[in-house]
């Protein structure tokens, strides 16, 4: 997969995605990136959870002014929830080329909306019947609006939003550009696109299914602070062979196997900012079983050649469904089986079903694992040294030794301290982690029809 400093994306944002801690851009992004930088039209067809919002959102703030103080950007969504992840989303792409964006959807007092629109953001991303309820309030003016994008066009036109659509779309300068996205296309939609878009490309992205049959997949829901321990307690009671630990950011993949090797597991880690050199050698020790553990963000889910991976543990659950699938994928090859584990915070829950519903397949519930667990798999791996060196090495230099120390004590306290020794017991210093930010998910369409028709305000 691409960079994005191979997609003509200034320095200011793409130092931005780098703060995000992403390093390779998604399917849709690279597809849809480029064009729309150049000015063109854009029908684009993507599940959520894709990166749609960065594929126009990247687009959208290279296009927008920070000295000009009124709105030049709209984006039209569905939800509530989906307006303010998108917002949200979109000030951190500009947050070091000084772009705003701002929330607006009904549930919220529109007299706080009117104040927090008197900071002049360059970017409104709203709910269709809210923005209308501005537009006639004339606290919201779009005669200036360069890019107007439609986002989840499906879900805007089964909740009944098409006529609100048509009257801001109409509102807006007809010299514009104007983006659609939308997980299917039914004839409404092409309808609209017809009306309102200019020779648009089209660009469709098709959701992978899984073909991984061979690897138990597993989630655990637990809290942020958590997960390192959680972390710890699965590599103690799994002991796999060969691991890869993902994690979402560069910065995220450093503190990580720092704070495995501090607490004596063999771990190194790997991501876009290291040289090539350092890259080979860290691939080296893992695939030559010097290290066990290896660390890693998506760039090592694509194009490396790692085989004999036993457990893949998602530290951060992935950005999209296809992350997903390639990361997962380092495991259960060459027909033999493989174990999967998501660590998920309760807010991130959305992404795991969007997951599972892109991927075709359900991921099974893990409990929390225990300090008892972790211990018996500690003291399991202890067994295991002395029996396997009962086979393999040259003991008999110690035998004298041996025979000295039984006849001063007792043989079963004599093992069990040699035990003890051998086991590296669950450690329980608390080691903090910069908190990532969480991915948040629309509902299903499901969950979402199954509630009363919301408010169209």
């Amino acid at each position: 997969m691409a960079g994005f400093n191979e997609l003509g994306i200034s320095e200011p944002l793409l130092r931005a995605i780098a703060d995000m801690g992403f390093e390779e851009a998604t399917p849709i992004q690279q597809k849809a990136i480029p064009p729309a930088l150049a000015g063109k039209d854009i029908i684009g067809q993507a599940q959520t959870g894709t990166g749609k919002t960065a594929a126009f959102g990247i687009p959208a703030i290279e296009h927008t002014s920070p000295d000009e103080p009124y709105v030049q950007v709209i984006v039209l969504t569905p939800t509530r929830e989906l307006a303010i992840q998108v917002a949200e989303e979109l000030n951190r792409i500009g947050q070091f080329k000084g772009i705003r964006s701002l929330p607006i959807y009904g549930g919220q007092d529109i007299n706080r909306q009117i104040r927090a629109l008197k900071n002049r953001p360059q970017i409104i991303v709203g709910t269709p019947g809210r923005l209308m309820d501005h537009m006639r309030r004339r606290t919201i003016r779009l005669d200036q609006v360069r890019l107007a994008v439609l986002d989840e066009a499906d879900e805007m036109l089964s909740m009944g939003f098409v006529e609100d659509i048509e009257n801001i779309l109409t509102a807006v300068p007809t010299e514009r550009q104007t983006m659609l996205f939308s997980a299917t296309m039914p004839k409404p939609i092409l309808d609209l696109a017809n009306r309102f878009l200019k020779e648009p490309e089209f660009i469709g992205i098709k959701s992978k299914e899984m073909t991984v049959p061979q690897i138990e997949q597993y989630y655990i829901e637990v809290q942020e602070k958590q997960k390192f321990d959680v972390l710890c307690r699965l590599l103690d009671i799994d002991s796999p062979e060969s691991a890869i630990v993902f994690g979402r950011t560069k910065r995220r993949v450093d503190e990580l196997y720092e704070a495995l090797t501090k607490r004596g597991y063999s771990a190194e880690g790997i991501h876009g900012d290291m040289t090539q050199a350092r890259r080979d050698l860290v691939m080296k020790h893992f695939k030559e079983g010097l290290t066990e553990i290896l660390v890693a963000t998506d760039v090592a889910a694509r194009g490396l050649d790692i085989s004999g991976v036993t457990h893949v543990y998602n530290f951060d659950i992935p950005q999209d469904p296809e992350s997903y699938v390639h990361r997962i994928g380092r495991t259960g090859r060459a027909g033999k089986a493989g174990m999967a584990v998501t660590l998920v915070t309760p807010r991130e829950m959305g992404h795991l079903r969007l997951i599972e519903q892109v991927a075709k397949r359900k991921i099974t519930r893990k409990p929390l694992p225990t300090f008892s667990e972790a211990l018996a798999g500690q003291q399991r791996q202890a067994v295991e040294k002395i029996l396997k060196a009962l086979e393999e090495e040259d003991i008999h230099r110690y035998r004298s030794i041996a025979e000295e120390l039984l006849a001063n004590n007792d043989s079963t306290t004599l093992l069990s301290a040699a035990l003890k020794l051998l086991t590296k017991e669950p450690n329980t210093t608390p080691v903090r982690l910069t908190e990532e930010a969480p991915l948040r998910s629309k509902q299903t369409k499901k969950a979402r029809t199954s509630r009363r028709r919301p408010n169209r305000t």
